[in-house]
């Protein structure tokens, strides 16, 4: 076929397609005033049933900060809380025979980093 037909034939399927699902809104639109038996709406019912979801009656728990209790020897600046997926250099090291106790942070340089932010 030659492109013309094809964009022809194209933009005849989408005006099909576009018209089917317009048909298939009002029916289902139609039924849903059905269901709510006759009930005054106002707006559109699909607006109301979002609406109703999204509502929140009690704001997002905040949680306290986690504070590193992991550090890399190597590269002091690369820490770990312990929480989550454990970071590369830590997954390294212990595959190179090494133990999470050997890069735990001391009581007190946690006490120091505490103080620091």
């Amino acid at each position: 076929m030659a492109l013309d037909d094809l964009w022809a034939l194209h933009e005849e399927i989408s005006n099909v397609l576009s018209m089917r699902i317009i048909a298939e809104k009002r029916q289902l639109e139609s039924r849903l005033v059905q269901l709510n038996r006759g009930r005054e709406t106002q707006g559109s019912v699909v607006l109301e049933l979002k609406a109703a979801k999204t509502n929140r009656e009690r704001p997002r728990r905040k949680y306290p900060r986690v504070f590193p209790k992991y550090q890399n020897p190597a590269v002091p600046s690369e820490t770990w809380s312990g929480r989550g997926k454990r970071p590369g250099w830590l997954v390294s090291a212990l595959n190179a025979g090494g133990t999470i106790e050997d890069f735990k942070i001391s009581a007190a340089a946690q006490d120091e980093i505490r103080a620091q932010r």
